[in-house]
């Protein structure tokens, strides 16, 4: 077992976010979280993360219920953790590479990340990551340079900095063009399957959910009304989902990405698409 999620429960008041979430991860897997804005999709993650706390549930990792951590091992476990967001949450002014390097701070001493010192072993595995996503060349410009695309790149990169056993990304490409959403979920992928991680992805798309996840768990009203592989995902079960009638359209959630078959697309990505924003 990597993650065993019970009742996991999140209320505001009288309203309630996330209701007795039920989730078991027992093989690394590339998860989908679907469902309409205000489902519950993020406040779950951040629950896993601990950015959130939970009103009550368990969530277990090898035994343990993170919710239960403090102090250092809470910080052990947002290392191990790592988040991506839609927004990047990367420091505008400083360059790419110090961008990507933060973050081993968790890692570092205290005295260390007051002073912002990284070593020649993290210089070096931060401009690793950035050429494995394809984007090397812009490791001195400034992050506010980039596009929308390319940060979102170096927020990735500055995930695997952590060397986490788990990625969680919140939205990753809802800020981002057709072309530049399959760029990051080819990177999102590759890290799945190559790094042998366990990789859970926000997502308001079927088209994405289906073509990059095995599973795919659908959240309506802070309830999991679905959970089971992306091919299970019928446009009945989008309805039940989404909480839509007979009228509605898969073409509602499109991104319109292109359909590349999976060899392509890992193929690109392995390419480096650095010129892709």
């Amino acid at each position: 077992m990597l993650l065993k999620i019970e009742s996991l429960t999140k209320t505001f008041g009288a309203s309630t976010a996330v209701d007795r979430a039920d989730i078991l991860v027992d093989k690394p897997a590339m998860i989908g979280v679907i469902g309409r804005s205000g489902a519950g999709k993020s406040t779950l993650l951040r629950m896993i993360n601990r950015l959130t706390d939970a009103s009550s549930g368990r969530i277990l990792v090898e035994g343990r219920d993170v919710l239960t951590l403090k102090g250092a091992a809470l910080r052990a476990w947002r290392r191990d953790c790592a988040m991506i967001f839609q927004q990047f949450n990367l420091v505008p002014r400083l360059d790419v590479v110090t961008n990507v390097m933060l973050g081993r701070l968790n890692g570092h001493s205290a005295l260390a990340s007051a002073f912002n010192v990284f070593g020649e072993a993290d210089i070096r595995a931060a401009l690793g990551h950035l050429e494995r996503l394809g984007i090397e060349g812009h490791a001195l410009k400034r992050a506010e340079a980039l596009s929308g695309g390319q940060q979102q790149r170096v927020a990735i990169a500055r995930a695997l900095m952590q060397n986490p056993k788990f990625v969680l990304a919140d939205e990753p490409i809802a800020s981002l063009d057709p072309m530049n959403a399959q760029v990051v979920m080819d990177a999102l992928r590759r890290i799945h399957e190559e790094d042998g991680l366990t990789v859970i992805c926000n997502l308001h798309t079927l088209d994405t959910a289906r073509r990059y996840c095995d599973r795919v768990i659908g959240m309506r009203a802070g309830r999991i009304v679905f959970d089971g592989p992306s091919e299970l995902l019928t446009e009945a079960m989008a309805r039940e989902i989404y909480g839509a009638g007979a009228e509605f359209s898969e073409a509602s959630t499109s991104t319109s990405i292109g359909a590349l078959a999976p060899d392509a697309a890992l193929a690109r990505t392995a390419a480096g698409v650095s010129a892709v924003g």
